[in-house]
């Protein structure tokens, strides 16, 4: 795996994140210089093309700052304020150009990596989610990347750059992030122990305990409910883009164990910020 610069940055960042990052960015780009239509609707949002293309640039500059150790302020981790915050932010500029956009795109990915290869934020550092590890701000950054990325290939009729691979380095983010972005109304009153194995690796656990929502890389010894999905499934209803029944419906989620009704349940536990 070779860094912007050309040098080796398999000591910084986990096997693979660099270059499905890079990667990444370069496939939204792509999609961005193939003539589109930037004022076309992204399906499910009130944003069109330009503005979530703007939306991408201006967060991967915003990952960038922090993983260089520049303090930036977004929002308090809740959905309410994050929207507020991408709606001034863009607001704020200007640019809906497809080239421009999605040059600054692959500049502040670069960005990134540069920052993170030098290891210029040291320790715990502080996003729109609350803090993190600088590996896990790399992981958050490829999942927010996949979510807008696919939204702009829905949008543009062109397939999406979501795979197996790349979701497995969503999971760091993903397991920081879902305790903090729980619905209380919906937890309330729940005490459940849930297994989650995604097809062909990747698992984790979910613990409610009287509302009181826990996370862990490994599965709880004795799960109430087993989960078993398809990862770009799994992806996509994390981030609040596919629902869950047409992915029953279609074999894509199984589900084992002794309490299997709590299946349904589940992705209502959380909100997509």
């Amino acid at each position: 795996m070779e860094s912007v610069a050309g040098q080796d940055i398999r000591d910084t960042l986990p096997e693979g994140l660099g270059a499905a990052l890079r990667e990444t960015a370069e496939e939204i780009a792509a999609l961005l210089r193939r003539g589109a239509d930037m004022g076309l609707a992204v399906p499910g949002s009130e944003w069109t093309v330009g503005e979530a293309a703007a939306h991408l640039a201006q967060a991967n500059e915003l990952m960038a700052d922090i993983a260089a150790g520049r303090a930036r302020s977004y929002g308090d981790g809740t959905p309410q304020s994050l929207a507020a915050a991408n709606e001034r932010a863009l607001s704020e500029f200007g640019e809906r150009r497809a080239q421009p956009l999605a040059a600054m795109i692959m500049a502040q990915t670069d960005a990134y990596l540069r920052a993170r290869e030098a290891g210029a934020a040291a320790g715990t550092v502080v996003t729109p989610l609350g803090p993190m590890e600088p590996d896990v701000l790399g992981s958050y950054l490829l999942t927010h990347m996949l979510g807008h990325g696919y939204d702009l290939a829905r949008a543009l009729g062109r397939p999406h750059m979501i795979d197996r691979a790349r979701v497995g380095l969503t999971l760091p983010f993903l397991i920081t992030a879902m305790p903090r972005v729980t619905d209380s109304a919906r937890t309330a009153g729940l005490t459940a122990r849930y297994a989650i194995r995604l097809w062909g690796g990747g698992r984790f656990g979910v613990t409610v305990r009287e509302g009181v929502v826990a996370v862990d890389p490994q599965p709880p010894a004795r799960a109430d409910c087993t989960i078993l999905i398809e990862p770009v499934t799994f992806l996509l209803m994390a981030l609040g883009r596919r629902g869950q029944w047409s992915a029953l419906a279609q074999g894509r989620i199984l589900v084992r164990g002794r309490k299997p009704w709590l299946a349904p349940r589940f992705p209502a536990l959380f909100k997509a910020p």
